[in-house]
């Protein structure tokens, strides 16, 4: 009898990993711009500087669209900002990609909430429209190459592990 429920919670945690696996999958093979080359953009900052995406290359960028209303996001942008602090020295590039409707409320939101990355504006959303943003937040990183290599669609907890490893990756080719 005791075998028996080891081998039923075995199979519980097979499937289950089985099952995360697969919506990743399916997550990512959704987003067209896998395995593309990144399109470039140049986007203005908060504090008011310039950037274009091709100025990073030869550097792992990670992109993240977030908005101000956006529980998650702003979970996932104190994430990111450790890890920007962490890998920065490595060769990493991070920028946040307002999304906001209200650019008053994007800019109150970075005021109230300093981070150590770059955020920039997208106030009309084309930045946005290239990357086929349709949900918050989605973060994309890309390669030393500037090609698009993973892409996470509402970033969650057991999202973290695998990102952090992902981000490793890219820096350590």
């Amino acid at each position: 009898m005791k075998s028996f429920r080891g081998w039923i919670q075995a199979q519980r945690c097979i499937a289950a990993a089985t099952l995360t696996f697969l919506c990743l999958v399916a997550n990512a093979q959704g987003f067209a711009l896998m395995g593309q080359p990144a399109p470039d953009f140049a986007l203005r900052s908060f504090s008011g500087v310039n950037v274009r995406l091709s100025e990073d290359r030869g550097d792992v960028v990670v992109l993240t669209f977030w908005g101000s209303q956006c529980g998650v996001c702003r979970r996932q942008l104190d994430l990111l900002d450790r890890s920007y602090n962490t890998y920065r020295s490595a060769g990493l590039h991070m920028y946040g990609v307002s999304v906001d409707d209200d650019a008053a409320h994007a800019r109150q939101f970075v005021t109230a909430h300093p981070l150590t990355f770059v955020m920039l504006e997208d106030p009309a959303k084309e930045v946005a429209r290239l990357y086929q943003i349709d949900n918050l937040p989605t973060t994309v990183l890309i390669d030393r190459g500037g090609v698009v290599r993973h892409v996470y669609r509402d970033f969650g907890p057991r999202d973290e592990a695998l990102y952090l490893s992902q981000l490793r990756e890219l820096l350590n080719e």
